[in-house]
């Protein structure tokens, strides 16, 4: 499976990566020495919980390293006709402008108006050109968008 992603964000992957490798390790490293001092393993609540947290830290691990290993780096698309992946957009929804850059969904950020490609809107985006009328449903009904500029 390939996860599409800016070159910047890959870079904080990566850094995450190295920081749970490391830090992350060590601190389960520590937490399962300081429980096994308890004593009796099979009544230990802080082993239990220190064995958890490093059976969902190296499930972490092995997930950022599948991401990085399938990364698709979205290059910008400036200069394009249609909307693709990496392109910043200007539409207009009842009056109001509102720009979106579409990125993959590891990437997705509503709030920084990061949108997925696989969501309802940023899919509904993909290969329509400038002028073009775009509809999409959304729990609250039928919501239209003119694309006014494609950067």
């Amino acid at each position: 499976m390939e996860f599409y992603v800016t070159k910047e964000r890959l870079e904080e992957l990566k850094e995450e990566l190295e920081g749970e490798k490391k830090e992350g390790r060590n601190d389960i490293a520590d937490r399962l020495k300081r429980a096994k001092e308890f004593g009796d393993l099979s009544e230990n609540a802080e082993y239990s919980e220190a064995k958890e947290a490093q059976t969902k830290l190296e499930s972490h691990i092995v997930e950022l390293e599948n991401i990085i290993r399938n990364a698709v780096i979205i290059k910008k698309s400036r200069g394009k006709k249609t909307i693709e992946m990496g392109a910043t957009i200007k539409v207009e929804r009842d009056k109001k402008v509102f720009e979106y850059t579409i990125v993959g969904s590891n990437e997705a950020n509503p709030e920084k108006r990061l949108i997925s490609n696989e969501s309802p809107l940023g899919s509904a985006f993909i290969g329509k050109k400038e002028g073009d009328l775009v509809e999409v449903e959304t729990p609250k009904g039928l919501v239209k968008y003119k694309i006014l500029e494609i950067e």
